[in-house]
């Protein structure tokens, strides 16, 4: 068994959009009523029917009830009632809680019956007689318990009951049944009972009868064995809706809430309090139930009546007589709508504009109903008659909200609603016009700034009203709904918002300088306010929207407007450092110059302005190159060069020497032009002492020179840096040139200094002193005896090296003491020499009788001896000897020193191919037997070189059988 939901194939009539004046949206109707098929044979038809949280109760004639979980409708619970139905009567009326957790039937003979949800068997309410007309469920639910709830029953009396389940079988369901109320001389035909949110203690509850309707809302007692709700019914007035004298066709009367609310597309709550919709003889009255109303008689302040012309009838002839028949059967409410049953037709009705907006024939003529439901968990819509079950399906019900907030100016509710950008524009163009006439151009500036409304005729009107306030707002506003691409749009824009910014700000500047003039002591703080707040949000546009900016067009607008603060906070915004520093500079404010230079990167900032700052801001300008690692220091090298000409100052507060000296030290590898440029200052000081330079220079590896030798030769010749030049002369290894120098201006004491440095040269060394000893002999007052001290510091010169320098006439006795050494030395010379020789003589005579020796030299070769090489006998052949006592055949070791020959290979063998030819003297043959033997004798092949050189030869070679050494 199971259930099958299909379309029911109706189309609304083709004037259905005339009809709702434009309301609907869409060519599709809100609603569709669409039949539900039971797979499953019934046996009878149905007489009540209820559903809640997807969950359908049907009862049928027989006395069975049918529980379905429309989620899965192949499961259905099939439950009979204890007594037989001729017992108790026909089931009259069910009663589901929202949660489908709590059941209760009431019989046509007035007996009452609960059933839970986990139960199958319906338990007999004893305590509560009566034909039940509605029950209030706990607001608090799902519960294991009903709780306290009320129960409406047909002779105006309201009870409230707690039915807690149970398994016991002589204990009853009810806990307690007790009268709360009465409404005298009616029915019941409807209740409904909610809790104020945050308020626990507080309750809501709305009676309806066929002509009132009374509203409750108070405290509610604690729990007890009387109840909750007594307190709250008999201690408190009601409101009271008065609904009109019943009419002779006695119109049905009922009371409907709508669905809890659902999240819209929005992701929001679509209302936090729910709506009632009360059926009487006047119509359908509906409205919200207002938790936050502050006492009782607001609460339905709001209500609004649905006339019955709103439900219109069909008129049908009979007997040429027309007959009004009961218009409205029953009805139920939606989120949005209030959907009647009309003679077999569904009407739905906006709540909110009262406009029909749904109207389809669904049952036949004079086809009985037994309900129009909704699940109020769900959301869900239900018609049920005796044979069938119809869903009404809600398709997108709040798509025209939109238009009916708009009509009510609720913009607000309006845009909320909006489902599409043409929808969201209109509410936005009509937000803003209807902000306009009231005055409030301000706000509406922002409302139009998000509409297509005409951007000429939203300027003039706000133009023509001199709101320029409102105008900088639409303009920004205006500016954030433009795509990137639209370029040309967006520059157009942000250039008029730079004016209107400057000219805002100068109206300002002259508010407050008018009101100092006119009144002293007049307070401009609200104005100085004011000036503040648009400044900032002048910084904050230019910063984020930098990039639309015309660069020149916005320099142009804003120096006319003199307006210097401004300009500067654009240019640097936009890291236009260039500007700034030609700005500042133009202005001789140095101090502002480098506070926008130290915060800048681009060398080419640098390089560009190094040479005017260093004139007039040199020691800061300094102190911030120093700090940069990406400058490359020749190409600030004009800018010291300038500094170093226009600044006369002295070495130690020369700042082109200090950052010269800064980049030699710290760099890695500082090119030669800086080192040269240094030297050039250095060398053009116009202070005699030249300290500094020669300390620069000999703190300087002479290899390789750093700098340019030659070009620092010049210099410092061209300034006559003595002290320099022969430091110079000497790291380029030209002494000569540097002792010379230092002896033509006299400088003694250096030359000689610098003819000590030809370490390893003693010859020139000799050269060098020479020349500082022919001036220090000749220079006037120099004694003889300081002179010869003081060219006792070279070991190189004797007294005859010095003799020729010394004027002709000299006394004998003033350096008789040296030459009475040197002849001292001479001698001792000489003896060194004579016993080198008598030593040479001995050495040379032993000589002569090892040779002699040679000749006697003999070896004794035993009987059996064998060649070291072949292992034969060396008595065989001819053969040598060596001292070592090693013997060898002749041809053996010839073949042997042949291998290992080396360069001699070639030379032997060209001494083997002479011998081999005949025609050569017996002296000439003699001659090369000798020469090959003292080749191939030469030493012994096993203790001499050539066993040394055959080491890494292998004991066994190739040839060899290697079997033998096998292991």
């Amino acid at each position: 068994m199971a259930l099958d939901q299909s379309s029911s194939g109706y189309v609304a009539p083709s004037n259905l959009s005339e009809a709702q004046g434009g309301a609907a949206a869409s060519s599709q109707p809100i609603f569709d009523v669409r039949p539900v098929q039971l797979q499953f044979s019934l046996g009878a038809d149905f007489v009540a029917a209820q559903v809640a949280n997807n969950v359908l109760i049907l009862a049928l004639a027989t006395g069975r009830i049918l529980r379905i979980d429309l989620d899965s409708p192949e499961d259905i619970d099939d439950i009979d009632l204890p007594k037989k139905s001729s017992e108790t009567g026909l089931i009259r009326r069910l009663f589901l809680d929202p949660s489908a957790s709590h059941l209760m039937i009431t019989t046509t003979l007035g007996d009452n019956y609960y059933l839970h949800t986990q139960s199958r068997q319906p338990k007999a309410l004893s305590r509560l007689k009566g034909l039940i007309e509605s029950v209030a469920w706990n607001p608090s639910l799902p519960t294991a318990s009903t709780r306290e709830i009320l129960v409406g029953v047909t002779d105006g009396h309201v009870y409230e009951v707690y039915i807690e389940p149970t398994t016991e079988f002589y204990r009853r369901e009810e806990r307690y049944v007790t009268n709360v109320y009465r409404v005298p001389d009616t029915s019941i035909t409807g209740i409904h009972a909610d809790s104020i949110p945050g308020r626990p203690d507080q309750r809501e509850v709305i009676i309806a009868t066929p002509t009132k309707l009374l509203h409750f809302s108070g405290h509610v007692g604690r729990h007890g064995k009387e109840g909750v709700y007594a307190e709250l019914l008999q201690r408190n007035s009601p409101t009271v809706h008065e609904g009109g004298a019943s009419s002779k066709l006695a119109a049905p009367s009922s009371l409907a809430v709508s669905p809890n609310p659902v999240e819209d597309y929005h992701g929001e709550r679509q209302l936090s309090d729910q709506r009632f919709a009360w059926l009487s003889s006047q119509g359908v009255l509906h409205g919200l139930v207002d938790h936050k109303a502050s006492n009782s008689s607001k609460a339905t302040d709001n209500a609004k009546l649905l006339p019955r012309s709103a439900f219109p009838a069909t008129e049908s002839a009979r007997g040429g007589k027309k007959l009004i028949q009961d218009p409205i059967t029953a009805i139920t409410l939606s989120q949005w709508h209030v959907l009647a049953l009309v003679e077999g037709r569904i009407i739905a009705v906006n709540v909110l504009s009262g406009e029909n907006v749904y109207d389809q024939s669904v049952l036949e003529p004079g086809q009985s109903v037994l309900g129009l439901l909704n699940d109020r968990a769900k959301g869900t819509y239900w018609l049920f008659t005796p044979q069938d079950i119809f869903e009404v399906v809600a398709e997108e019900e709040d798509r025209d909200l939109w238009r009916i907030f708009l009509k009510e100016q609720k913009f607000d509710d309006a845009l909320r609603y909006a489902q599409g950008s043409a929808q969201k524009d209109a509410i936005a163009t009509a937000s803003g016009d209807y902000l306009a006439s009231k005055g409030n151009y301000l706000e509406a500036a922002a409302v139009w700034g998000k509409s297509s409304k005409s951007f000429e005729e939203v300027c003039l009107t706000l133009i023509d009203n001199s709101e320029h306030d409102a105008l900088r707002k639409y303009l920004l506003t205006r500016l954030g709904s433009y795509k990137k691409s639209g370029v040309m749009q967006r520059v157009m824009i942000t250039s008029w918002l730079i004016e209107v910014f400057m000219a805002k700000l100068n109206s300002l500047d002259d508010t407050i300088a008018t009101k100092a003039e006119l009144t002293e002591g007049t307070s401009t703080g609200e104005s100085k306010a004011q000036l503040d707040v648009v400044r900032t949000e002048f910084e904050e546009f230019v910063t984020r929207y930098k990039s639309d900016l015309d660069q020149k067009t916005v320099y142009d607008i804003i120096s006319s407007h003199g307006r210097e603060k401004e300009l500067l906070f654009f240019a640097n915004v936009t890291n236009d450092y260039n500007y700034v520093l030609s700005y500042w500079i133009q202005r001789e404010k140095w101090t502002e110059a480098l506070n926008v230079l130290q915060r800048q990167t681009d060398p080419e900032v640098f390089y560009k302005y190094s040479s005017v700052l260093m004139v007039h801001a040199a020691a800061g300008l300094v102190d911030i190159i120093m700090r940069q690692t990406n400058l490359d220091p020749e190409k600030l090298i004009p800018a010291l060069l300038s500094y170093n000409n226009a600044v006369k100052t002295a070495l130690n507060q020369n700042q082109a020497v200090r950052y010269l000296a800064f980049i030699i030290a710290n760099h890695p590898r500082p090119a030669a032009a800086v080192h040269n440029t240094l030297i050039s200052i250095y060398a053009s000081s116009p202070s005699s002492n030249e300290a500094a330079l020669l300390t620069y220079l000999e703190s300087q590896p002479s290899e390789p020179s750093p700098y340019d030798a030659d070009f620092a030769l010049r210099l410092c010749i061209q300034h006559e840096r003595v002290q320099s030049c022969i430091h110079i002369y000497s790291s380029m290894g030209q002494y000569l040139q540097a002792v010379e120098l230092a002896l033509k201006y006299n400088d003694i004491e250096l030359a000689a200094i610098v003819a000590d440095r030809p370490e390893g040269n003693d010859k020139l060394r000799k050269k060098l002193w020479l020349l500082v000893a022919e001036r220090k002999i000749r220079q006037p007052g120099t004694g003889i005896k300081d002179a010869i001290e003081f060219l006792r510091r070279c070991e190189l010169l004797r007294i005859e090296d010095l003799i020729p320098f010394f004027p002709d006439f000299v006394v004998i006795d003033d350096f008789k003491d040296e030459i009475c050494k040197a002849l001292e030395d001479y001698s001792i010379h000489i003896d060194e020499l004579r016993q080198e020789m008598d030593n040479s003589a001995q050495t040379a005579g032993q000589i002569r009788g090892e040779i002699a020796g040679l000749d006697a030299r003999y070896a004794i070769v035993e009987p059996g001896e064998r060649c070291w090489i072949c292992s034969l006998p060396l008595l065989s052949r001819q053969f040598f000897v060596f001292p070592c006592q090693h013997g060898f055949h002749s041809d053996c070791l010839g073949k042997e020193v042949l291998e290992g020959a080396g360069g001699k290979k070639r030379y032997i063998r060209d001494l083997q191919a002479q011998l081999s030819t005949g025609d050569i003297t017996a002296g000439r043959r003699e001659k090369i037997i000798k020469e090959l033997d003292s080749l191939i004798a030469e030493a012994c092949i096993l203790c001499g070189d050539h066993g040394v050189k055959q080491i890494d030869k292998p004991f066994v070679s190739e040839s060899d059988n290697t079997g033998e050494w096998e292991l």
